[in-house]
């Protein structure tokens, strides 16, 4: 169980009479009387956190949950409760003010990048008590990303399966991806990262630096678009892609949208679309870490998916999700972006697929900025991503507190 919990010490003082005590006894509650009496008065306090500015609306940041250990992406369930992971394996199911580990995942091996990651609810989570996550398996020397299902009832986790595993296991322990959304279609697209290894992404014939789409219980599609190419994995729904750690529904739900890191600048937000090449690591806007050159042949080529933006220097850019509620109408349909480097939220104005306008909000006020999600509230809610993590809401400057 992690909780933090808050020892009240109370005494009474040495009375030397019983008088004394009655005396006493009633003054207090007397006082107590009269202070509750106004209190049901009093306008509902204000939530406390920080207050910070934007260019269209002032908002308040407030401390949820400390004491998290790298969390890495977090999930609503329907009534009101939360499940989180943290990077060492932990799931954590977030309930009434307290945090309970949940029993029941596979064998998750957590080394450097690698870990329990990111999950999602099914779609028919009301019915089946679904989620899935993806975390990094298999023997010590040599790993990938795995995505499991499982059910969810009572803090434990039931009838685990995997579905999937991304092949060829490697030795290195970077760039695993490892975000997941269901589709408007109901399939489970997740983000594979090139595993440090960069002709993996150009290589259909395996699963690394792509794009893949499944059914919930591992089964490939029958539109899949490689499903026919002998030398392709048959999950793969586009390739070229570094290390994407966002991807998201559009606010029609029409659309996924996702980013990636660049190496040293480059960093790119893309649209998913299926069969495309993203280019890495033939084109790109990023440079070398360690020479005065570019990475690739060019920043564009024919027959690869331009990026509809992008970030030099980069902003090494984590969890993303639109704002579609109703508590900051300012931010309605703003993509927002969490930034690792600078340790800020970048919040995109768009219309259709242009960026009119980016703001970077909170920088260093709180650390890496591992995921941020909307909250079926109409909270936003982020991540931070250190040894003592926190799970942080932002809502309006005045907004009361409601729990």
């Amino acid at each position: 169980m992690k909780a933090v919990q808050k020892t009240i010490k109370s005494a009474s003082p040495t009375l030397t009479t019983l008088f004394e005590w009655l005396i006493l006894v009633t003054h207090r509650v007397m006082l107590f009387a009269l202070i509750s009496g106004a209190l049901l008065f009093q306008a509902p306090a204000l939530s406390s956190g920080q207050i910070f500015k934007s260019q269209k609306t002032d908002f308040r940041a407030t401390v949820i949950v400390s004491g998290l250990e790298h969390p890495w992406s977090m999930a609503f369930l329907p009534d009101g409760q939360m499940l989180i992971t943290e990077r060492s394996g932990n799931l954590l199911w977030y309930k009434n003010g307290n945090i309970q580990t949940v029993e029941g995942l596979p064998k998750v091996v957590s080394r450097g990048q690698g870990g329990l990651l990111d999950l999602v609810l099914h779609p028919n989570y009301l019915i089946n008590r679904k989620i899935c996550f993806c975390y990094s398996a298999g023997e010590p020397g040599r790993v990938s990303t795995e995505i499991a299902c499982a059910k969810f009832a009572d803090g434990m986790l039931f009838d685990a399966q995997v579905i999937f595993r991304a092949m060829p296991k490697s030795s290195t322990s970077r760039h695993f991806g490892s975000r997941l959304v269901f589709g408007p279609d109901g399939y489970l697209y997740a983000t594979l990262g090139d595993q440090g290894n960069r002709p993996n992404a150009q290589d259909l014939g395996n699963h690394h630096g792509s794009v893949i789409r499944i059914t919930d219980t591992g089964l490939v599609p029958t539109d899949n678009p490689f499903l026919g190419n002998s030398h392709a994995q048959p999950e793969i729904f586009s390739y070229g892609n570094r290390n994407s750690q966002g991807i998201t529904l559009s606010p029609n739900r029409k659309e996924i949208w996702m980013h990636e890191h660049g190496p040293r600048g480059g960093d790119e937000l893309n649209i998913l679309m299926a069969g495309a090449n993203y280019g890495w690591p033939v084109v790109s806007f990023g440079q070398e870490y360690f020479l005065p050159k570019p990475v690739g042949e060019s920043t564009s080529k024919a027959g690869i998916k331009e990026p509809l933006y992008y970030w030099s220097p980069s902003i090494a850019p984590s969890g993303m999700t639109f704002y579609t509620g109703s508590r900051m109408p300012e931010w309605r349909n703003n993509l927002f972006i969490g930034s690792l480097k600078f340790k800020l939220l970048v919040r995109l104005e768009l219309d259709g697929e242009t960026v009119l306008a980016e703001e970077r909000l909170m920088q260093g006020a709180f650390g890496r900025i591992r995921d941020v999600r909307e909250g079926p509230d109409g909270f936003l809610y982020f991540l931070t991503d250190r040894k003592d993590g926190q799970l942080i809401r932002l809502g309006p400057a005045d907004a009361y507190y409601d729990g």
